[in-house]
């Protein structure tokens, strides 16, 4: 794994004057490059640019976990329906960037 990349993600809860309250931090490492993945979802997933990368980064997080638990009871029934998604979202945002090109 030693060509993957390496992320952290931190997450803030804020109080009413934008303070932090509360925190979680982790990493990850991924094969695919993050940044890239946001940019082509904002353009070519049809969604708000915010919405575009809250997508993605989830996507990533749940995609290689699910992967890896496959079996899992948690997993096991939504893995036919994750599968058909991002083959439908891996279609759309690959039809999209050709015609934007």
């Amino acid at each position: 794994m030693s060509n993957d990349n390496q992320y952290r993600i931190t997450v803030e809860h804020l109080d009413h004057n934008q303070h932090s309250i509360q925190q979680l931090q982790f990493e990850f490492q991924d094969r695919e490059d993050l940044f890239k993945l946001v940019e082509n979802l904002k353009i070519g997933s049809g969604l708000p640019e915010s919405e575009a990368t809250k997508l993605s980064v989830g996507l990533r997080l749940l995609g290689p976990l699910m992967m890896q638990n496959r079996k899992h009871p948690l997993f096991i029934d939504f893995m036919p329906h994750f599968k058909t998604f991002m083959q439908n979202l891996k279609n759309t945002i690959k039809s999209a960037l050709n015609h934007s090109t």
